[in-house]
């Protein structure tokens, strides 16, 4: 469960002030974690300081869970919906500020962190919405010769305690899809969220307290991973684990965390799949918006392009014509469409595994350069289908083309790799987007859209090394953090 971090001092010298780097702390229960050692996170396009972070350690974790489970006042469904809509409300007006923090300490383009901003808006929105439904179910025991006169009842109640641990990619609409379906359930949470994004992930902490959550329901903590967070993955007090990462710490955790649920989504490598009979200026948007938006880290990201043979002439024209609109240079500067990958170490991995794709037979169309943590939105073809790149997850801004013969030869090379998280087709023809659709070994298949095309409330998730087949999504996530349970009465 290792993570990497920015480096850390044990004074910080910046103060939080308008325009100037942030200085955030943990939070347990509501009340600042007090600490001589500070975390620096600084913009991986430039190096500024962007804000520093107070650190907890083992002890603040145990706190936390003894404050989580103390708990106060339970929360109606009414209390979960009156706070989820006021944190909507304030996301809403105060949507650009964090927009402009995801951008500093991601690298993201500003467009794409006003984006996500968007789309954190509605995760409160509909995890309001859900708090106030219930979903209990009533049987009647006298369908069958063995029944009798009773019905059996069921009704959801909320686990005691969760443990959520997000990733640096989304660093403010992957924390809100973990607790806020939490809070819709009444399930408290203590959140450790990446050290390479965690400005984000406070403020939003922050904000919910300003709506009314009690300090109780969540808390926030950052520090070395053997003291927060393998100890609270091991712990048994802990209920929930709910992880959204790499696939060697999502399987570390599986092995960690013991008789308890946990939740993982973890990488992914989804081609979009290009028949021959396909709109081609669909095709080619498509391709382009799944490979480089969000720098190309997304787990739903575009990573493989697989195109008909026949037609591979005429689409290779029009996408790299297209991929050259994807503007790559300083987030901040609204025209960029594509910002920084999230550190240096990571588009010198991207660089590495283009340069070994090459010395295998592949061939750059466009790109393929690295200027510290920028990586050029890069258009390849010919690259083998054993190319580390298409074989395992590449998380940046690259395109590699692959061609296949007929419909089988697509669905076995869409299959080929470890991982089965989402896909996309573009196609016309419904007997083969019903083929694809039954014979693909992922989550999802999106016909004539990108694959990671969803709603914040729509069910999510992989199989393979992408997941255990456990879904999230608010309705989904909500199913997680909560245990039904029956009871009947003679009726």
């Amino acid at each position: 469960m290792n993570t990497q971090s920015s480096t850390s001092k044990t004074d910080p010298s910046v103060k939080s002030s308008p325009g100037k780097a942030l200085a955030l702390n943990c939070y347990i229960a509501g009340k600042i974690v007090q600490s001589r050692q500070f975390l620096e996170v600084k913009s991986p396009y430039d190096g500024r300081l962007v804000g520093t972070v107070a650190l907890a350690n083992a002890q603040d974790a145990e706190r936390a869970i003894e404050e989580a489970l103390r708990g106060g006042k339970k929360l109606t469904r009414y209390d979960r919906y009156s706070i989820l809509e006021k944190a909507r409300q304030l996301l809403l007006e105060r949507k650009e500020e964090f927009a402009q923090l995801i951008s500093a300490e991601s690298g993201l383009a500003i467009r794409e962190a006003r984006y996500e901003a968007g789309r954190a808006h509605d995760v409160l929105l509909f995890a309001g919405i859900e708090s106030l439904k219930d979903d209990g179910q009533i049987f009647s025991c006298d369908i069958s010769p063995q029944g009798k006169a009773r019905k059996i009842f069921t009704v959801r109640e909320p686990l005691s305690l969760a443990l959520c641990i997000t990733p640096f990619n989304h660093p403010l609409n992957q924390v809100l899809h973990k607790i806020a379906p939490a809070i819709a359930s009444g399930t408290p949470v203590i959140l450790k969220p990446s050290e390479k994004t965690p400005l984000t992930a406070i403020k939003i902490t922050e904000l919910l307290y300003e709506s009314g959550l009690p300090g109780y329901m969540l808390s926030v903590l950052l520090g070395p991973t053997a003291e927060i967070a393998e100890p609270l993955t091991r712990d048994p007090r802990v209920e929930i684990v709910s992880f959204t990462g790499s696939v060697a710490v999502g399987k570390k955790i599986a092995a960690t965390a013991g008789y308890k649920k946990v939740i993982l989504e973890l990488g992914g490598n989804d081609p979009i799949i290009i028949m021959e009979d396909a709109d081609l200026e669909m095709a080619v948007l498509l391709a382009a918006e799944g490979a480089f938006r969000n720098s190309g880290q997304r787990c739903t990201a575009v990573k493989r392009i697989l195109v008909q043979e026949n037609i591979f002439d005429s689409f290779i024209g029009k996408f790299v014509d297209k991929a050259r609109e994807y503007i790559v240079g300083d987030p901040a500067d609204p025209n960029t469409r594509v910002g920084t990958v999230i550190d240096e170490a990571a588009a010198k991995y991207l660089e590495n595994v283009v340069q070994k794709a090459v010395e295998q037979g592949a061939r750059i169309l466009l790109g393929g350069k690295r200027r510290g943590a920028i990586m050029e939105p890069t258009v390849i073809v010919d690259v083998p289908r054993n190319a580390d790149m298409v074989v395992h997850e590449s998380f940046g801004p690259l395109a590699p083309i692959m061609t296949f013969k007929d419909i089988d030869d697509a669905i076995m090379l869409s299959n080929s790799t470890a991982y089965g998280l989402s896909s996309g087709v573009v196609t016309k023809n419904m007997d083969w987007a019903i083929r694809f659709i039954k014979e693909l070994k992922v989550g999802t298949v999106n016909i004539n859209e990108v694959p990671g095309y969803r709603i914040e409330n729509s069910p999510f998730g992989g199989i393979k090394d992408s997941g255990l087949g456990v879904k999230e999504g608010v309705i989904e996530a909500m199913k997680c953090f909560s245990f039904v349970k029956t009871f009947s009465l003679p009726w």
